[in-house]
């Protein structure tokens, strides 16, 4: 990762934290997490993020896949934004 990354420390795989479930309505325009007490509406670019957070990819391939599926370069510091926020809300490990 480079200087725009997320929190120098933080997992470079991050993960949906369990129990939270992503969930994507019927129009995938919008989706939302799913927690036991209750949930919180996203929007498209949200949840494109989070559905690669599988523990299984690297932080900068998830932003080399979403770049390639939009056809849109520099999206990092945007993604790295985003990432922080969802580490300090808890919604990923």
């Amino acid at each position: 990762m480079n200087s725009t990354t997320a929190h120098a420390g933080a997992p470079a795989r991050p993960r949906l934290r369990a129990p939270l479930k992503l969930h994507w309505h019927a129009d995938m325009r919008t989706c939302e997490i799913v927690h036991p007490r209750g949930s919180v509406e996203l929007n498209r670019s949200a949840g494109e993020i989070l559905a690669r957070c599988d523990g299984t990819r690297e932080l900068d391939d998830i932003i080399g896949e979403l770049e390639t599926r939009f056809g849109i370069a520099g999206l990092a510091a945007d993604v790295y934004r985003f990432i922080d926020e969802a580490r300090r809300l808890g919604w990923l490990d």
